[in-house]
């Protein structure tokens, strides 16, 4: 291996000749550099008429001498080199490793504004779509027309049910306890916390055993759906089917929302007992309230209404979560960054939209006196 370099007046010459393999010389190559920053010199050129074979390292030092040439505004000739070489080194400074980011254009009040309504007006338009092909599907599989596995069905009807048993029973348990404890403060006052039994019994039946359920579904098994349906999208799976001529909704959806819808009302009545249980605790351990008359209290409190409308929220609670996590994971990007975003997204839309659907629901449970 032959690796000279002269300096003849304002030309740097590089001669290169044999085999360039594992050059490792660095006090050579400093000096090389440093030959090509001294200020008289205006071009560099190198000869490899001789050169035999060659790997990254003499790459690397080409690639140096450009970018020193580059940056002193200095030519260089490179057309001594083997072409598949001299191509390598075109394609290192082809393309601009850091992008400039354009800023974004600034557009007039008014067409800024028109143009979030429309964007808004879209993602509602895809929305509504989405869930219209969910209601269908979900007739489908009343009329026994639907296009999906069973064991789909089956494994997201376990993932859902008894595997949610423990973290749903710790949550309502402590939101029962906490219940207690605030009613407790107000009712000790007027010498009333034997009512802390009715309080936790009405609160937990009628919405807060569905609001904890819904909560914890929506980040364990909404997560789930987005993170699950989004790296398909990723692999390109989803495309796959649509080619084969498969329904998504039916294939990818449908198992997911009918079995959340299923298990949803169960959910409900297990944070609802646990929830009850947590007063109770507090109840009997705290407040000296015999076990006996605590249990009376909450049979008095306890009515069917309060405990249908409970049940009612844990259906649409589950129909909301299960949409929500299958829309954000079927509308995916193609990247790994995006299918975190679809999980972030489903999680974040269906705790708000369960929080909108119990506004609504009380407004007309409160209209029609139920």
């Amino acid at each position: 291996m032959d690796f000279n370099y002269k300096q003849n007046k304002e030309e740097l010459i590089l001669e290169l000749s044999g085999s360039f393999l594992n050059y490792d010389n660095e006090k050579v190559k400093e000096s090389l550099y440093a030959a090509a920053e001294d200020s008289g010199v205006r071009i560099i050129t190198v000869k490899a008429g001789g050169l035999q074979k060659w790997d990254s390292t003499l790459v690397v030092i080409l690639c140096r001498l450009v970018e020193i040439s580059r940056r002193r505004k200095i030519r260089y000739d490179f057309n001594g080199l083997p072409v598949h070489l001299q191509r390598l080194i075109e394609l290192a400074f082809s393309v601009d490793r850091k992008p400039a980011h354009d800023e974004p254009e600034q557009l007039p009040f008014l067409e800024n504004l028109g143009t979030k309504g429309l964007n808004i007006y879209g993602d509602v338009k895809k929305g509504l779509h989405f869930m219209k092909d969910c209601f269908a599907s979900l007739g489908r599989l009343l009329t026994f027309r639907a296009v999906f596995r069973r064991i789909d069905f089956l494994f997201a009807l376990e993932d859902c049910s008894y595997r949610a048993v423990g973290i749903i029973s710790l949550v309502s348990f402590m939101v029962g306890l906490i219940l207690a404890f605030v009613g407790a403060i107000q009712l000790k006052t007027f010498g009333a916390q034997i009512y802390v039994a009715s309080l936790v019994a009405i609160a937990m039946t009628r919405i807060m055993g569905a609001i904890m359920a819904g909560v914890v579904v929506a980040g364990r098994t909404g997560a789930s759906y987005a993170a699950t349906i989004g790296t398909m999208q990723v692999n390109e799976e989803i495309d796959a089917l649509k080619t084969m001529g498969v329904p998504v909704t039916d294939f990818l959806v449908l198992p997911r929302l009918s079995s959340l819808i299923i298990s949803m009302p169960f959910i409900t009545l297990l944070a609802d007992a646990m929830g009850i249980i947590g007063g109770g605790v507090v109840g009997v351990l705290m407040l000296e309230i015999s076990p006996e008359e605590y249990i009376k209290y909450t049979q008095n409190a306890l009515n069917m209404k309060n405990f249908l409308v409970g049940i009612f929220h844990g259906f649409v609670y589950g129909y909301v979560i299960a949409v929500c996590g299958c829309y954000y994971g079927i509308n995916c990007g193609r990247n790994a960054d995006s299918v975190g975003v679809a999980t972030t997204k489903a999680v974040v839309s269906s705790i708000v939209w369960m929080i909108v659907v119990t506004g609504i629901i009380t407004a007309v449970m409160e209209a029609l006196k139920i």
